[in-house]
């Protein structure tokens, strides 16, 4: 096992993640907002109390404050972080605010946070991709591993695995991404032998699995093993076609493995908060820079796919309140979003911590 980096080099990794992905989110709104017209009063990094600021010849004040776990963008005519609107201003005061844009725009300046997130993961992916080539891999059994389930199914050597569940696999990638999120579980599997196309229903076997630094994690196996791999050079735009496919393939698990919290598959306690990314941060960074920038990537998609999620203070409630706008034709009353959210920011609180407690919990920090 290899030993945990310090604790001085955990928190800079975890500057090193966050800092940046936060920077990039709230770019996202700001550059947006500012191709609208709307003015911004605050671009802030962290919350909290400032360390550091400078208004700059547009007004906008930008600063960094002193709690490192997130940021935002405060436009004019916000009465607060939360871009709960200020009802005190004029006609006249409007010009230039947020609420003043129309619908679509104000939809496209939330949305802009949480999308760029995910377009800098899909360009870091594509540099890997350029850099490193597409590995291929035939979804050929080569051979099994000893007690394998997929062989007590009755697959054999040199089959063919076609289909996991109804979906297609072009490569073995594909049966990863059907297996490891589902441990317990028994899916169909088709595959060609021969001339013949058979099917084995399979049940999963859970296996918990312990990488080097002795992180676990409950994963599930059929226990077949591939061939050969084939490195095949990419071009710049299948870079980016192989990008976005692995950007929603891991959204795909991350929805997967929200609804199996929620419906009791797997236990709560797998939940992550601040101190596991930090973490895990800190381990990424000892095992070089190609590793701790796809974790960086990683955290990019989850920053912006939880950010979509539709829970006001987060950008997808905000988005939620646009849609009830549009099918309404006027907005949702004030009061009714003041309420949702305060609901909404008890939600997140309580939310962080619980992972914060977990994520102690979890490092032993209490004993047993």
């Amino acid at each position: 096992m290899i030993q945990s980096p310090s604790i001085l080099l955990t928190i800079a990794a975890f500057l090193l993640v966050l800092g940046p992905l936060v920077v990039v989110h709230e770019l996202g709104h700001y550059l947006v907002g500012r191709w609208f017209g709307v003015r911004a009063d605050v671009f802030s990094v962290g919350f909290g109390k400032e360390l550091w600021g400078r208004t700059d010849k547009r007004g906008t004040r930008w600063r960094i404050a002193a709690l490192p776990l997130g940021g935002f963008v405060q436009f004019a005519g916000d009465m607060n972080a939360a871009s709960m609107p200020d009802t005190t201003l004029s006609a006249a005061e409007l010009k230039g605010t947020f609420q003043a844009a129309p619908l679509w725009q104000r939809a496209l300046i939330v949305l802009a946070g949480p999308v760029t997130n995910l377009l800098l993961a899909v360009a870091i992916f594509a540099g890997f991709n350029l850099i490193y080539g597409k590995a291929v891999v035939i979804p050929q059994i080569a051979a099994f591993e000893a007690g394998a389930p997929a062989q007590a199914a009755g697959l054999k050597v040199g089959d063919r695995i076609l289909s996991v569940e109804g979906e297609a696999i072009a490569g073995f990638d594909d049966i990863r991404e059907r297996i490891l999120p589902f441990p317990g579980r028994t899916v169909t599997i088709i595959a060609q032998r021969g001339t013949q196309m058979l099917t084995f229903p399979v049940k999963i076997a859970s296996r918990t699995d312990r990488d080097q630094f002795g992180n676990e994690a409950r994963i599930g196996r059929i226990g077949v093993a591939a061939g050969a791999t084939q490195i095949i050079p990419v071009g710049p735009i299948e870079a980016v076609t192989l990008a976005s496919e692995q950007c929603v393939g891991i959204v795909r698990m991350m929805v997967t493995g929200i609804g199996q919290i929620v419906s009791g598959e797997r236990s709560i306690k797998e939940l992550g908060g601040p101190i596991k990314i930090a973490k895990y941060s800190g381990e990424q960074l000892t095992l070089g820079w190609p590793q701790f920038v796809w974790f960086v990537a990683l955290i990019s998609i989850n920053l912006g796919f939880i950010n979509l999620l539709p829970i006001p203070t987060l950008d997808g409630g905000h988005l939620a309140f646009y849609a009830a706008e549009a099918v309404r034709r006027k907005p949702v009353g004030l009061r009714s979003q003041e309420w949702a959210f305060r609901t909404g920011l008890a939600f997140v609180l309580a939310l962080m911590l619980f992972v914060t407690i977990n994520d102690l919990m979890s490092l032993n920090l209490f004993g047993r």
